[in-house]
């Protein structure tokens, strides 16, 4: 009997089994040839069926139970859920119903139940379009819910999750002229300089890409490099770099630009962005609690739970489960406390992390300065063409949220400090 051809809803649902079944990230499955045997189109689409899948759970969930007397196997239900998700967000109903059957009917263990599937998704193709546009914006998991609910109030979490439901505009970070980009991909030039396209399609398409005129990068993640504000010739260390974004700002500012992270596949990806691009960086795999050197500035965008970029990766809330706060927030603090002894007298450490939880962001800052007497935070550094005053916290940092800009697709959550070491007398 051939192999079952590959298709995007059969690799979405393959991708839904890993994440909610397994743990695993998106990033993850992709770097290990999850998508590999799709074109890039295909592969496009596999990952939109995937994510917006993952957005639309709690909904899927609701829609379903009515129709199931019994939880399914893990791998009919994420079937029903991708299924569901599809004809409800307009997708064509016979072709969903139809492929979702014949994925079901070639599973060795789940085959069974292919029967099942057909008689639900029926239903749902003719009762779920309308019901799904009457369900409530699908929350957060309790677990991250309830400190985000202690940290902004429970009206700035609903309007953060309403955010993270819409499926997110693409950003650029244009290498020249933002305006030149903008009218060249059809996109618009947004606050902070960032080129934002509501409709992107295939990435590697889009014009500019093969000469590296841009670099995909979230609004917010752009920032940071920023707020440093490399100088042609300052020597630059990019602490935690993969996968290049701000690497490649610092570059494009004239710094001597040092990245260093510990993955060795990911640095290799950096790399490939450096060529594409035409910008210099020296590369170093290696660990950043052993790195050596001196530098006139720093960023460090420290290893975190990522809990601001649900609206890009709605896979996180699936993979992981809060465990594993205590000890980033440990990682932290030493990776900053290590980066303050690379800089340089008078030198900068920018400290910023896509984190939405205070304990990750403000609490490390103000601790940081309670540990280092010599330490001071820079306020201006955050005057910035699109940065908002009302951003900024009492400690003297940059709290962003998915709901600022909500109107025109949200951004990233990000906290961004900006520290600097006194020269000495």
């Amino acid at each position: 009997m051939p192999a079952p051809m590959t298709t995007p809803r059969r690799v979405a649902h393959h991708l839904l089994d890993q994440i909610t079944g397994e743990g695993r990230l998106m990033p993850e499955l992709v770097a290990a040839g999850s998508l590999d045997r799709l074109d890039p189109a295909d592969r496009a689409r596999a990952q939109r069926l995937a994510l917006d899948t993952l957005r639309g759970l709690e909904r899927a969930d609701r829609l379903l139970e009515k129709h199931l007397r019994k939880n399914p196997p893990l791998t009919v239900r994420n079937m029903l859920r991708l299924a569901t998700v599809e004809i409800c967000m307009g997708g064509d109903a016979h072709g969903v119903v139809n492929e979702s059957v014949a994925i079901i009917g070639q599973d060795k263990r789940a085959g069974a139940l292919k029967g099942l599937v057909n008689a639900v998704l029926r239903k749902i193709a003719v009762e779920g379009p309308a019901a799904w546009e009457k369900l409530r914006v699908p929350r957060l998991p309790k677990w991250l819910r309830a400190p985000l609910v202690e940290a902004y109030r429970a009206a700035v979490v609903a309007a953060i999750e309403s955010v993270q439901f819409a499926t997110p505009p693409l950003d650029l970070t244009p290498k020249g002229d933002a305006a030149a980009l903008a009218e060249l991909v059809g996109g618009a030039v947004l606050p902070t300089g960032s080129v934002r396209l509501s409709t992107a399609g295939q990435v590697t398409a889009l014009p500019g890409y093969d000469r590296g005129d841009w670099w995909v990068q979230d609004a917010a993640a752009s920032i940071p490099a920023r707020v440093v504000a490399a100088r042609p010739g300052e020597a630059v260390l990019d602490m935690c770099a993969a996968p290049g974004g701000k690497t490649m700002q610092l570059a494009a500012a004239g710094a001597q630009v040092t990245a260093l992270d510990i993955s060795e596949a990911r640095m290799a990806r950096v790399a490939a962005n450096l060529a594409r691009t035409g910008l210099q960086s020296a590369i170093v795999v290696g660990d950043a609690m052993t790195h050596q050197g001196q530098y006139d500035a720093i960023l460090l965008d420290a290893p975190c739970s990522a809990t601001g970029t649900i609206r890009r990766h709605p896979d996180l809330p699936h993979a992981k489960d809060g465990s594993d706060f205590g000890t980033l927030i440990e990682m932290q603090t030493q990776m900053l406390d290590h980066a303050l002894s690379l800089l340089k007298p008078g030198g900068r450490l920018v400290y910023c992390t896509c984190s939405l939880l205070p304990d990750e962001g403000e609490c490390q800052v103000e601790e940081a300065l309670e540990r280092h007497p010599d330490l001071t935070v820079d306020r201006d550094a955050l005057d910035l063409a699109g940065i908002d005053k009302t951003w900024i916290t009492p400690e003297g940092g940059l709290r962003l949220r998915p709901d600022f800009w909500a109107d025109q697709g949200g951004m990233d959550g990000f906290y961004i400090a900006c520290l600097r070491v006194k020269a000495r007398d």
